[in-house]
């Protein structure tokens, strides 16, 4: 199977790079299933049931979240109806929402989508290892899921590889999302797991983190209020990463970065 995931989407720019590319992308990487990252597609905070339906227009299947999810407060109500949006799973009990669903592709293979929020330097939440470990006694690859995927949305790339390592053998990928830049670690782990560190962004890089570099700048060389950040317009890179899995397994035989459009150095899979 052939499984892309993109990193968060930041704002327009972000969003019109994945609605532009990713239709030709899904034929010609011949893309079996699309997971995105969409918790800064409104505006650079949340996001909304409209810029869902038009993602999903696009060719995803299944959109994460994160930190921001709750940022637009129409979402609230919308989330319960779409069970392809997630936020943390490890958010507390009555939440509105899910953080794990199984979906099919269009030849009928079930893949698993985890999501799960970090603790260091992030909110208090339950802890994401136990809560994968819960997930995973009722969810085995080659039993009832082709494939699993787990976004780990996190600031410390320690908690993350030491998750990546605790789910080594038992998902397909462990992507982490949240700090906006691609890391160089993608690698298949001992046990067949794909792992990346952070997917990066489909966003514009001629900025900070996706917001517009002059304000951001300002919030680190004066204590001051100031104006509320807002996306870099700029042409976006559309980052992300391909993993192909063995259909007998489900587990990861490679893992290739994605980066097309923008200012950073191009990468397109094979």
């Amino acid at each position: 199977m052939r499984i892309l995931f993109l990193g968060d989407i930041v704002g327009r720019s972000g969003r019109d790079a994945v609605t532009d590319r990713l239709p030709g992308l899904r034929k010609e990487l011949a893309l079996d299933f699309v997971v995105a990252n969409g918790e800064n597609a409104a505006g650079g905070y949340g996001i909304t049931g409209k810029i869902c339906q038009s993602v999903y227009g696009a060719g995803v299947d299944a959109i994460t979240t994160g930190n921001h999810v709750w940022d637009q407060r129409e979402i609230i109500p919308y989330i319960e109806g779409d069970p392809r949006l997630l936020r943390p799973q490890n958010f507390p009990k009555n939440t509105p929402g899910r953080g794990f669903g199984v979906f099919r592709t269009q030849d009928g293979r079930r893949v698993a989508v985890l999501h799960v929020m970090l603790r260091l330097f992030m909110d208090a939440l339950d802890d994401p290892f136990a809560c994968v470990e819960a997930l995973l006694g009722d969810h085995a690859l080659a039993q009832n899921c082709d494939a699993i995927v787990l976004d780990i949305h996190g600031e410390a790339t320690s908690e993350k590889q030491a998750l990546g390592y605790f789910a080594d053998g038992r998902v397909s990928l462990v992507v982490g999302t949240h700090t906006h830049v691609p890391t160089a670690d993608g690698r298949v782990l001992p046990k067949g797991t794909a792992y990346i560190s952070d997917a990066g962004m489909c966003g514009d890089y001629e900025s900070v983190i996706g917001m517009q570099r002059e304000a951001s700048v300002l919030r680190f060389t004066r204590k001051m209020p100031g104006d509320r950040l807002v996306p870099a317009e700029g042409e976006a890179t559309m980052c992300g990463v391909l993993v192909e899995t063995d259909d007998r397994t489900g587990l990861a035989k490679r893992i290739e970065p994605l980066r097309l459009g923008g200012i950073l150095a191009q990468q397109r899979p094979s």
